[in-house]
């Protein structure tokens, strides 16, 4: 029973630290989005008021939150 929990604890710890960091919206020292949580958020405000098209905002998005985007791993 105590390895079980000591197992639980030690694996949501490591988790925890090496976590991709997108809990919280993240901004670079130029003030632009650093992660895909900001990312995301600053390209659908640019669409609600009217900076970005539909087409453009997701670009963004895929480009840098995509599959392979420049964004993932950055905290």
């Amino acid at each position: 029973m105590v390895n079980k929990i000591l197992i639980a604890v030690s694996t949501f710890v490591l988790g925890f630290i090496l976590g991709i960091g997108n809990q919280t919206l993240t901004y670079g020292d130029t003030g632009y989005p650093k992660n895909c949580r900001a990312i995301i958020a600053a390209n659908m405000n640019g669409y609600y008021t009217g900076i970005y098209t539909a087409s453009e905002a997701l670009s963004s998005i895929d480009r840098n939150c995509g599959a392979h985007g420049y964004s993932w791993g950055n905290r």
